[in-house]
């Protein structure tokens, strides 16, 4: 009692406490001691475990994050470091936290061979969003859902789908109608989010969502955009990494109200798998159910079995859908935007493209499944725009053991890791010329010259993309569409200020222009195809 009495006396006012208020302040003070002492020993470590990696110099409190400004020059930043420091280097954000990104197949191979689990940071950020579904669950829990949800991605369950991508895509490309004959430069990111969106409910849940007409009144598609900033911003913002923090801040009351919208999208659906349920109940298999219609994405959820044969509950259901719903609709969103600026920006690698399409096209408006397969170097400008633009940036892990990276250099035990992926696919290691855009990179002759794990924009290893042949079919689909009914234009006044928004975007949108095409008018190639 005497060191309480000493410590009050010894503050510069005059204070009248009791006992209990007393024991209070002294108790309290002892725990930010601690915590500030917890911290300091965390840095120490964190210090003398990254001087193996050397990285840009960062400010002691700040650490990088003045340097990630969002102005569209973050990523060239993060490229420009990467020619620094070859094969990773660490990135602060504040003084306790650090992730060390790679950007070496060598490294990244390592990483993603591992099990380990996501991080508990930028993906526990999300988790009031889309709950504990595929995208951040680990252990067994992600094993057996990952188990569970493959059929779902099926061939046999992906085949049907070509021609729901085409109806979406038509109708989109029909609004566009308006913008062929202004000759003015419009943004694609936002109509084709829509057009996403359309196409995710209508083949993972076979219901016809009126989005696209909605336009850009669809509260669904802004409260997205609100979420991925505002998540954005926490990772960035430290003291934002404290949940009372956040909560209590107005951007955490703008996080709740946006994935209250988001729940309410998700809500109205409810009504729909209430009904598929009665309905699956009618049916003793699945197969009876693909005698009537296409089996989707709600029907292999709703027929989920665990290892003890129960259904998945309503609460995995909800993350599930959540889950797809972002994942299917907005990374698609973002790849096939840049896949149209790519095209228009590189109007010869556009007119090889629109041949091809249309000699496999013949007399058919739209590509069947067969299709898919025929389109090789419109596949290749795909993956090369991929490449230059990945629709996810960046993937982060937080390590429950030691890893050791090819080098014999070491991270230990609860250190986050990064896999810098924008940097990766243009480390001119791997890539001569990384900043050219050039689609015979993938001919098969060069991708069996070069890292397995140098191009990764659906990851790798167990944690790899579940739909990313989902999102294949989408991009090739509505790229065939497109190039069979327009010219594509990019404005070179604005260039994309690309940043990040838990997906690839650019600040200041995505524009180009369309003309039309003559029905039945031929191409005249400038280069021909090897």
């Amino acid at each position: 009692m005497d060191f309480i009495n000493m410590f009050i006396d010894s503050m510069p006012f005059s204070i009248d406490l009791s006992y209990m208020e007393r024991v209070v302040i002294l108790l309290c003070v002892g725990l930010c001691t601690f915590k500030i002492t917890s911290l300091l020993i965390k840095r120490s470590n964190l210090v003398r475990h990254l001087k193996a990696f050397p990285g840009p110099p960062a400010h002691w409190f700040f650490g990088h994050a003045l340097e990630m400004k969002r102005d569209g020059t973050e990523f060239d930043k993060s490229v420009a470091w990467g020619v620094r420091f070859p094969f990773a280097f660490p990135v602060w954000f504040g003084p306790f936290l650090s992730i060390l990104n790679l950007h070496h197949p060598d490294y990244i191979k390592t990483l993603l061979s591992s099990t380990e689990p996501k991080d508990d940071i930028a993906y526990r950020f999300i988790k009031p969003w889309i709950g504990d579904g595929l995208l951040v669950s680990s252990g067994q829990k992600w094993f057996n859902h990952r188990r569970l949800l493959t059929p779902g991605f099926h061939y046999k369950i992906l085949k049907p789908y070509v021609k729901t991508m085409a109806d979406c895509s038509r109708l989109m490309l029909d609004k566009w109608e308006g913008y062929s004959q202004t000759n003015e430069f419009f943004e694609v990111f936002g109509p084709v989010s829509l057009m996403s969106l359309d196409n995710i409910m209508r083949c993972a849940f076979s219901n016809n969502s009126n989005c696209q007409n909605e336009g850009e009144t669809n509260t669904y598609i802004k409260a997205v955009y609100e979420l991925s900033d505002l998540v954005n911003m926490r990772i960035r913002v430290f003291p934002y990494h404290s949940d009372l923090i956040f909560y209590l801040s107005p951007h955490g009351f703008r996080f709740r109200r946006a994935c209250r919208v988001t729940h309410r999208h998700t809500g109205k659906e409810s009504e729909v798998i209430r009904k598929r349920k009665e309905a699956l109940m009618e049916e003793a298999k699945p197969e009876q159910t693909q005698a009537k219609r296409n089996l989707d994405f709600l029907d292999i959820l709703l027929c989920a079995r665990d290892e003890d044969d129960n259904a998945l509950s309503d609460e995995v259901i909800r993350a599930e859908v959540d889950t797809f719903m972002f994942e299917g609709h907005d990374t698609t969103a973002s790849s096939i935007s840049f896949l149209m600026y790519s095209l228009a920006s590189h109007p010869q690698h556009q007119e090889i493209c629109r041949e091809e399409i249309l000699q496999v096209l013949g007399d058919k408006e739209t590509l069947d499944w067969d299709d898919l397969s025929k389109i090789p170097y419109t596949t290749m400008c795909i993956k090369e725009s991929l490449r230059l633009y990945p629709a996810v940036p960046g993937i982060s892990r937080k390590l429950t053991k030691t890893m050791t990276f090819i080098d014999g250099r070491s991270m230990p035990e609860g250190s986050y890791i990064g896999a810098a992926l924008y940097s990766h696919h243009r480390n001119s290691m791997i890539w001569e010329n990384p900043k050219v855009f050039d689609p015979l990179r993938f001919l098969p002759e060069n991708v069996s010259k070069r890292h397995p794990h140098a191009f990764l924009p659906f990851s790798a290893g167990p944690r790899n993309c579940i739909g990313q042949n989902f999102a294949m079919n989408e991009m090739k689909v509505v790229i065939a569409q497109t190039l069979r009914r327009y010219q594509l234009m990019a404005d070179p006044a604005r260039p994309p200020k690309v940043a990040a928004r838990l997906v690839l975007c650019a600040l200041n949108g995505i524009y180009i222009k369309i003309k039309p095409l003559q029905p039945g008018a031929t191409t005249s190639l400038s280069m021909k195809m090897p």
